[in-house]
């Protein structure tokens, strides 16, 4: 059974609890963070998140982890320490999952070398520690080719290492480039399409969608791609529009997931 999420960051100036108490009187089936979310890393204030969320029935779907195993070595080992203290959080919290990145590949490193080789190393360490944890590491395309995705996937060749889909993160999608902008030359559904068979979560950006249907992403396309590899995962709201009040906007972008996915 598909199960509709929100993300912390979709609602801006509050507090984890508050965002708990605001997506139970949602009905949401799961929630995700960034680590830095929680103020404390002590395990009693750990403990009563999580126990928060399992009264609410709500588990944490991922944790999320910034940067990239890109530049020069000190910044790539700063990296790899943040997804190893992400890894460690989601191990107590109970996430089953991290969020990592991925962006445009530069052609040379911060040292000056082909990116390719040490970005693919550090993938590597990650779900390697994470599935001493019983962790599985996500890609998220941010943005990203899925040719691209799918060489990651492949060269990094680990068991725990897979996607985290984003709707609106690909090169030539509304989110990546000038805000609400696409490339007409790029048929950004047809990354979806590629990489959805591999997706260990799904993000679902929302954009503007003041009418109740988003507006810059056709989310009945991307409502068919899903269903048509039979996706029975997580999936998890995203809003990054600008009306003021975010907590109506993650409401009708729940509305529209669910009348979309309904009977599915």
């Amino acid at each position: 059974m598909i199960k509709i999420g929100c993300n912390f960051l979709s609602l801006q100036n509050t507090d984890v609890e508050t965002f708990l108490d605001v997506a139970h009187d949602l009905r949401m089936d799961i929630v995700d963070f960034h680590y830095r979310a929680f103020p404390s890393t002590d395990p009693e204030y750990l403990s009563g998140i999580k126990l928060k969320c399992l009264k609410y029935g709500m588990p944490i779907g991922y944790i999320g982890v910034s940067g990239l195993f890109v530049g020069n070595a000190a910044e790539r080992e700063e990296h790899a320490q943040n997804c190893r203290d992400a890894i460690d959080l989601a191990a107590f919290l109970g996430s089953p999952l991290i969020r990592a990145f991925c962006a445009v590949i530069p052609e040379k490193n911060g040292d000056g070398d082909d990116p390719w080789p040490a970005m693919i190393q550090g993938y590597q360490d990650a779900a390697d520690y994470a599935a001493t944890k019983g962790i599985a590491v996500g890609l998220q395309n941010h943005p990203s080719t899925g040719d691209d995705m799918l060489r990651i996937r492949s060269e990094t060749n680990r068991e725990n290492f897979s996607f985290i889909m984003d709707t609106g993160q690909w090169v030539g999608s509304p989110g990546s480039g000038p805000r609400g902008e696409t490339d007409p030359d790029i048929d950004f559904y047809e990354f979806m399409e590629q990489t959805v068979p591999y997706a260990l979560y799904v993000r679902t950006k929302f954009y503007k969608n003041e009418s109740g249907t988003e507006e810059w992403l056709d989310y009945e396309r991307i409502a068919d791609i899903l269903k048509s590899v039979n996706y029975n995962g997580c999936i998890s709201i995203v809003y990054e529009g600008e009306h003021p009040d975010r907590i109506d906007q993650v409401r009708k972008a729940a509305s529209q997931l669910r009348t979309l996915l309904a009977g599915y």
